[in-house]
């Protein structure tokens, strides 16, 4: 029987959700964590949610470096699943724990370091101390949350991903009830207000990888692979590939996410009422993202599956299908926002000043929701290729040389403002999202081209 391209793209769909909709579940779930530590900071005043907006952006900044470069493990995984060689998917499994425990040591000292480098970057000091104590109680977490990222993109790879979904809403549950503990002193706890949030969620980075582990141990879907029968000694040619792969995704996320922390930086400058506007801003913007942000991840799974089964075109046709889904959900995010920014920013805070300017902000939140999906799906498209060199030096142009300079000259330098500083948020994403596909499109033409010119 003939399959129609319309059958492919039905197919190629139905395979993107389901791979992608677990996924959906646990960045909701990481997601909800934060959305809980906000709403649940907001109601103890402007200065605390001011220490947990900086706190969280600088911690965001340590985070995407290690599940940036982590995030090689899934494509790798997946293109060796899709080419039936099992030996390949556990080498890189094992692999991958190197990485996690080279990247444990570096980022947990880093982020000791929060007590020299907050002051340095100019923020207010009535914030200073909840934001540097969130982030000490964070390193603690970093080593759990970077082993449940090694187990995590393993199954990713396999196109396992319902089991990433359970640990998420585990790991939620868990922040919720740590913060009511640790926040509020109850059950003979100090009572350490925003901080709280951040010893809570350590621990839940921690459920997390041992009730994956647990799980990726026991289940027989795994066992064909039998990761944990040994310790593989370091693999150079393997941890380099990985490194090849993952230190671009790094440096892309770290210039998406730092040009966020950046702009959250600029906020904490302006005083404690606009660092909180701007986190509930961004807090929600980030909630919705999460969706494309899953089927971003779902397209690289499918695109390196499709792949390994040597079918380039399907895997190109799959790649702009991702992209295309992304598109249209932010698009209806965007919607969403414009006509309910007021009520969104009440569910946060009661505090009338901060609502007036979040609400304000969603409005240019809406205005980047299209470009957001565009480029992460692109992203995502591109990482199923391998191809991650190129989209980080664009993503870096983007960011930092357009969005960035924008936002600073005309939000700080000029002095005119929050909205100005997302205003350049809205450009660095447009650039992007044009850039990135761009790319995808003249690269994976050229491979079909390639592979359509040689001899049989």
């Amino acid at each position: 029987m003939t399959i129609t391209s319309r059958d492919r793209l039905v197919v190629d769909a139905r395979a993107i959700v389901a791979l992608g909709g677990p996924l959906l579940g646990n960045n909701l779930s990481i997601t909800g964590m934060a959305f809980a530590d906000t709403v649940m900071a907001g109601q103890l005043g402007a200065v605390d949610l001011a220490g947990l907006a900086v706190g969280a952006a600088s911690f965001n900044l340590f985070m995407y470096t290690g599940f940036g470069l982590l995030m090689a493990t899934s494509p790798s995984v997946a293109h060796a699943f899709g080419a039936k060689d099992s030996v390949k998917v556990t080498t890189y499994a094992r692999q991958s724990w190197w990485l996690v425990l080279v990247l444990s040591m570096l980022l947990f000292i880093g982020m000791r370091q929060a007590d020299w480098f907050l002051p340095a970057l100019g923020i207010a000091d009535e914030v200073l101390p909840v934001a540097i104590g969130y982030i000490h109680a964070m390193s603690w977490g970093m080593p759990g949350l970077l082993a449940f990222f090694s187990l995590r993109y393993t199954s990713e790879g396999l196109g396992r991903t319902k089991p990433i979904m359970f640990t998420g809403f585990l790991g939620l549950t868990a922040n919720i009830i740590g913060n009511w503990i640790f926040m509020y002193g109850k059950f003979g706890a100090p009572a350490l207000g925003a901080v709280g949030c951040g010893v809570a969620t350590a621990i839940s980075m921690w459920l997390m990888f041992f009730a994956m582990f647990l799980h990726v141990r026991m289940h027989r879907a795994y066992r064909p692979f039998n990761f944990f029968a040994r310790i593989d000694p370091p693999n150079w040619p393997v941890l380099g590939e990985l490194a090849r792969v993952g230190a671009p995704i790094a440096g892309s996320i770290l210039a998406e996410g730092g040009l966020f922390v950046g702009a959250a930086l600029m906020m904490g400058g302006m005083g404690a009422v606009t660092a909180a506007g701007h986190q509930i801003a961004l807090n929600y913007a980030a909630f919705m993202f999460m969706v494309p942000l899953a089927i971003s991840s779902a397209t690289t799974i499918h695109v390196g599956h499709t792949l390994g089964r040597g079918d380039l075109q399907g895997a190109r046709n799959a790649g702009l299908l991702g992209i295309a889904m992304c598109a249209v959900v932010m698009t209806i995010s965007a919607i969403v926002i414009l006509f309910l920014n007021d009520h969104i920013a009440a569910m946060y805070t009661r505090d009338l000043p901060v609502r007036e300017l979040a609400a304000s902000l969603l409005l240019m939140a809406a205005l980047f929701q299209f470009s957001d999906g565009v480029q992460v799906g692109a992203a995502g498209a591109l990482r199923g290729f391998k191809d991650t060199t190129i989209p980080m030096m664009m993503c870096v142009f983007s960011y930092w040389v357009v969005g960035f300079t924008f936002a600073y000259y005309y939000g700080v330098y000029r002095g005119e403002g929050p909205v100005l500083v997302w205003v350049g948020l809205n450009v660095g994403l447009t650039v992007s999202a044009v850039l990135l596909v761009a790319r995808y499109w003249r690269v994976t033409k050229a491979r079909i081209d390639s592979v359509g010119q040689r001899p049989a």
